[in-house]
């Protein structure tokens, strides 16, 4: 297992290096000019042509790669062209935000979707079978944005119960200490700010947990109904085992390594920047940051939420592999 951690690691440099490659390459073929962007539209060519060398964007595409290599392999993601922040801290400064967001909708998606899925194949062909995956199908197919805009005209324009957008009342005290906000207002015991927290919550949570939700609904019941028709669990069945102890003891862990898969995968694009969501919302996370980014074509800003998308994909991806190992004994990393 070790080893295989350590080679899992290792691939991650030709993975960010080829990442970086694409990145710096597309955003340098977009049209428009960053320079012109951040003097102004009045601007004159001789503050233009300034601001080009003071961020280098006047040398040959592959040397401004090479520069911004270089820093980036000591750590220095470059500075913000609009905020003249470091990217590296500005990505941290927001991941907390997305993380929160990316956790509950996941937990929201796994606790709905697994139950909906082995209830569906357990009750093959039922009227809850029916329903069950007529709504996954109706999840999967509805626009993310669309069910953002609709949860907020109901529970927040109509019905005034939620909050519709950002991430706290900014009418409490908050201090933050570690940015993720629930744990922070747990730590300082500040209990109307873990409220508003949760409040804020629910909206944009249950909107980016509608597509993971379905998907690992259907993959559920897919892999429970292939589990439910091997051999070992008509063995169990013939023990006189109940229906409910073959299920939940013996076919569903058999069942989970194909849902495993789909949670990690979606888990780790939603981590990546639930981009629709955040935007919809206002909420202050990597996904906004990264569209605010593109339209101003901020090279900086663009090229480190890219590389660190991809980091956080490949490490998504690694704890997937290894939670297969304690979820089926047969599985074994050599």
């Amino acid at each position: 297992m070790k080893w295989y951690i350590i080679k899992r690691l290792l691939m991650l440099i030709p993975v960010l290096l080829g990442t970086s490659i694409i990145a710096f390459s597309l955003i340098h073929l977009a049209p428009g000019d960053p320079a012109r962007t951040m003097a102004g539209e009045h601007a004159s060519q001789r503050t233009i042509n300034a601001i080009r060398e003071k961020y280098g964007l006047d040398k040959p595409i592959y040397i401004q790669y090479g520069i911004w290599l270089n820093r980036a392999l000591h750590g220095d993601m470059g500075r913000s062209i609009v905020s003249n922040e470091y990217v590296t801290k500005e990505i941290l400064d927001r991941f907390p935000n997305t993380f929160e967001l990316t956790f509950f909708a996941m937990i929201l998606a796994i606790a709905i979707g697994t139950m909906a899925g082995i209830i569906s194949a357990s009750k093959q062909y039922s009227a809850l079978d029916y329903t069950f995956m007529g709504i996954a199908l109706f999840g999967i197919s509805m626009p993310v944005f669309w069910l953002g805009i609709m949860l907020m005209m109901i529970f927040g324009v109509y019905l005034r119960w939620l909050p519709i957008g950002g991430r706290i009342n900014i009418l409490i005290p908050f201090h933050r200490i570690t940015g993720f906000y629930l744990l922070d207002s747990i730590i300082t015991g500040n209990f109307a700010a873990l409220i508003s927290t949760l409040r804020y919550l629910i909206l944009p949570s249950t909107a980016l947990a509608t597509i993971p939700m379905a998907t690992i609904a259907r993959v559920s019941r897919s892999s429970m109904l292939e589990v439910l028709r091997q051999d070992f669990i008509r063995t169990e069945r013939a023990k006189g085992l109940s229906e409910r102890v073959v299920i939940y003891k013996h076919a569903v862990r058999n069942a989970m390594i194909p849902v495993i898969t789909v949670i990690g995968l979606n888990f780790g694009l939603l981590l990546a920047g639930a981009i629709l969501t955040e935007t919809v919302f206002s909420w202050p996370g990597i996904g906004r940051y990264v569209v605010s980014a593109v339209r101003m074509r901020d090279y900086p800003a663009v090229q480190g939420c890219v590389l660190f998308f991809a980091f956080v994909f490949v490490i998504v991806n690694l704890v997937t592999d290894i939670m297969y190992v304690y979820i089926d004994p047969r599985i074994h990393y050599e």
